[in-house]
């Protein structure tokens, strides 16, 4: 039996081109997984077998978990305690192996050790294509449309298969067997029954390949796509840079007549493209990621990550985009929340800021009015900086000697921890629940507070607009705290 165990061995090898360990792995499962079944229960069974003479042993084996986790599965675990009884060195994570009858492959029944030793041998050649088609390194995979899953694509390359789902797919977008699609490897899930690669054609990363693949000079690394934000099938921006000077990084991607950038259009199903020019000035890359509006002043707030875009009554429009698209983009693309406003608006929200500064120096720093507003036009925006600038710049301040610096310097760090003291006492009301949500700063946490927000399920109720008017946080940050602090709704 021991021999013919040996010849079977070599003819499924052959048979199916794979490799003599890979059939081994698969009996020694198929004898392990027939053990188990005389035993019962939840019992782990290990089988070898040897490859020159083909006899093989099995044993039954536990697993050594920490003595405070307990025993989850009693047939296949020991507490560390109880193990280090049999083996004085013993370890968590470690096996003790106990010699058990082994089963012959006669009484196995030779259909079902045939099954799975198949089975086995198809999950090691669908893992070796695997393998092999990711080794090539591609990021666009290209095959053919093999068949409809529940509104999802399965697209077929070679003996590769990829699952595009519906909601990866360009809006509008109908595709039907037989049909020709290239499309963004976006994911690669082993542990998937069906296709194991996810595609996408909706993701940033696709426009980004497919100019890649257009754009020989982006492969030569004289010129760079530094983000991409897209509405799938209607438009989409994208920021160049080079680090070339002779190489115009916006008319390279165009290409003579269009050509480069119509090619990625058509792919796209007719989706239009913005390429600006990416700069590592923040506010110059937000007025280009903006274009065609033209950008009259721009107001840039670091704390909160935000811009105020001031732009006249022509550009209004063009600037905010239908249904708010070109701004959205832009904001999608920079990483700014950017607030599109006209003069007036603009003239009226420094004029509110302002009037609150004024009153925060006047209340809180025991000055009148007339030192406030020469505060203010110094460019002085908190108590912080009035109690830390260096005593130097605020000397320079017509008006200002150093007994007056000194007090005003002394009233705001007092002003300062006043307030500190205050946030603290407010801080006794939130719950440890939310005090432990991963991604809330103590600054958040206290803007919270303020709001009357004091627990995970308040703020699991609010509604996005209202964190992002309370914190400052933009549009995509609040989603994520909100659906994090919903999660235990799902998990208890």
């Amino acid at each position: 039996m021991n021999r013919e165990l040996l010849m079977l061995v070599d003819a499924i090898s052959r048979e199916k081109s794979v490799d003599r360990e890979v059939v081994f792995g698969a009996v020694e499962a198929a004898l392990a997984s027939a053990s188990k079944k005389l035993h019962g229960g939840e019992v782990d069974i290990r089988v070898t077998v040897d490859r020159e003479s083909g006899d093989y042993e099995t044993f039954r084996r536990w697993h050594v978990v920490p003595d405070e986790a307990g025993l989850q599965l009693p047939d296949s675990e020991i507490l560390h305690f109880e193990a280090l009884e049999q083996i004085a060195d013993i370890e968590v994570d470690d096996y003790i192996e106990e010699p058990v009858e082994s089963v012959t492959i006669g009484r196995i029944g030779a259909q079902a050790a045939k099954q799975v030793i198949l089975q086995k041998i198809r999950d090691a050649e669908r893992e070796q294509l695997l393998t092999d088609f990711l080794s090539r390194g591609d990021k666009i995979f290209v095959g053919t449309v093999k068949r409809l899953d529940k509104g999802d694509v399965i697209v077929e390359s070679g003996r590769i298969e990829g699952r595009l789902k519906r909601g990866e797919m360009i809006p509008k977008e109908n595709l039907r067997s037989g049909d020709r699609v290239r499309a963004f490897i976006a994911e690669v899930d082993p542990t998937l029954r069906g296709p194991q690669i996810l595609l996408s054609r909706s993701a940033p990363g696709f426009m980004i390949e497919l100019f890649a693949q257009e754009v020989p000079e982006i492969e030569q690394g004289l010129l760079e796509i530094k983000s991409c934000a897209r509405d799938p099938g209607s438009r989409a921006k994208i920021a160049v840079i080079s680090h070339d000077k002779r190489v115009d990084p916006i008319g390279t991607c165009v290409g003579v007549r269009g050509s480069r950038v119509n090619s990625v259009t058509n792919e796209l199903a007719g989706e239009r493209v913005d390429i600006v020019l990416w700069s590592e000035d923040p506010a110059q890359f937000v007025i280009g990621a903006l274009a065609p509006a033209n950008v009259q002043s721009i107001v840039v707030d670091e704390e909160r990550h935000a811009m105020d875009v001031v732009v006249d009554e022509e550009n209004l429009a063009i600037a905010i985009g239908r249904g708010g698209q070109n701004v959205r983009l832009a904001s999608e693309m920079t990483g700014w929340r950017i607030n599109i406003m006209t003069a007036e608006e603009s003239q009226a929200k420094q004029s509110e800021e302002s009037d609150s500064l004024r009153k925060l120096f006047v209340e809180k720093l025991d000055v009148d009015v007339e030192v406030a507003d020469i505060l203010i036009s110094e460019g002085f925006g908190s108590l912080e900086e009035v109690a830390y600038v260096p005593m130097q710049e605020m000397l320079e301040i017509e008006g200002f000697d150093e007994d007056t610096v000194n007090e005003l310097r002394t009233r705001a760090k007092d002003a300062l921890l006043t307030m500190e003291i205050v946030r603290e006492e407010k801080m006794e009301d939130v719950s440890q629940n939310l005090r432990d949500l991963d991604g809330l700063s103590p600054e958040l946490i206290a803007k919270l507070s303020d709001g009357g927000v004091h627990t995970r399920d308040d703020l699991a109720d609010l509604a996005v607009d209202e964190l992002t008017e309370m914190t400052g946080v933009d549009e995509t940050q609040a989603k994520a705290l909100i659906m994090k602090a919903r999660e235990h709704w799902f998990t208890t």
